[in-house]
């Protein structure tokens, strides 16, 4: 099963209001586990970056002034990502992102319910606890030191950890080695074992003996020893 774990860095809020976006990470998943295979791209927004969001992200007007626009990578992106299932931490955010970008430079937009929305999930699992990504790379003990700014590829590297932890962990998906395929598709397991002779079970003579001084205490026992 292919997911793409999706993140996206903007100028601001809301898309409507201006905002675009100025950068994407992805990382892909194949049953839940990261293939090594990642989509990281900077775009150059076509605008100023207000100061508050460079404080939370670290990609300035100067920086991104070079890099290529939406329309340059759009292909590549939707490419990339097919048609598996996003898993985005707050996927409304992003998806208005992506759909406003992608309206705009004329692919069709995606449908709300392709997203995997963790920050949902989170609010579920752990009903009043905080839920942000920091939050839950904590409570995971999954290692987010190296994150100084927010970044796209590497929160997307970030959820893609938690959303296995999310989802019961690694061993949520544990599954015996490939072999033999008994009658009814399970799986048949083998263990050699050495050979050891069978341990003696007859009682001793000190038993009897203690054996036929109980029985001498019964009345009328059911059993005699022989």
């Amino acid at each position: 099963m292919r997911e793409i774990v999706l993140d996206t860095e903007t100028t601001g809020f809301k898309p409507e209001e201006g905002h675009r976006l100025v950068e994407i990470g992805c990382v892909e998943l194949v049953n839940h586990l990261a293939t090594g295979r990642n989509f990281h791209v900077y775009i150059n927004p076509e605008r100023d970056v207000p100061a508050d969001a460079a404080a939370v992200h670290g990609l300035t007007t100067e920086f991104l002034a070079d890099k290529p626009v939406f329309n340059d990578v759009v292909a590549e992106f939707v490419a990339f990502i097919g048609d598996a299932p996003l898993v985005i931490h707050n996927a409304a955010f992003d998806m208005a992102f992506l759909n406003w970008e992608l309206k705009i430079a004329g692919y069709p937009v995606m449908p709300k319910d392709r997203a995997i929305d963790t920050l949902l999930m989170a609010r579920q699992k752990f009903p009043g606890a905080p839920a942000t990504l920091d939050a839950l790379c904590k409570r995971f003990g999954v290692d987010n030191s190296s994150r100084t700014y927010h970044g796209a590829l590497l929160d997307a590297q970030l959820l893609a950890e938690v959303y296995l932890e999310l989802l019961g962990g690694r061993q949520a998906g544990l599954e015996l080695a490939a072999g033999p395929t008994a009658k009814g598709g399970v799986a048949s397991i083998r263990i050699d074992r050495p050979f050891r002779e069978a341990r003696p079970h007859a009682p001793s003579e000190e038993e009897l003996a203690a054996h036929a001084e109980l029985l001498k205490k019964l009345k009328n026992p059911l059993w005699v020893a022989e």
